[in-house]
């Protein structure tokens, strides 16, 4: 695994602020970004996903919030050749 760095949080501070890297050999994003306060997380479980998947958040995973302004840096790729479980 090699990881390239994407993209910080403009006018970051010294520590702390969002952060993507991309991992060249699989296409995955690593995401750094502000943990989901209680009600945000209380409303996707609320909202859900798929119908009959869990609404509970796995030890292994967590929910973040990723500011808008860092969409900019995701990588845009064929929609099509790369769909996942969007649960449509």
């Amino acid at each position: 695994m090699a990881l390239k760095f994407l993209g910080i949080w403009p006018n970051t501070p010294d520590d702390g602020s969002p952060t993507i890297w991309l991992d060249d050999t699989t296409g995955d994003l690593i995401i750094q970004s502000w943990t989901a306060d209680e009600e945000t997380v209380r409303q996707a479980r609320e909202v859900g996903s798929v119908p009959g998947h869990s609404t509970d958040v796995p030890d292994h995973e967590s929910v973040i919030r990723l500011p808008a302004n860092m969409l900019q840096f995701i990588p845009r790729v064929d929609r099509e050749a790369n769909r996942g479980n969007s649960g449509t």
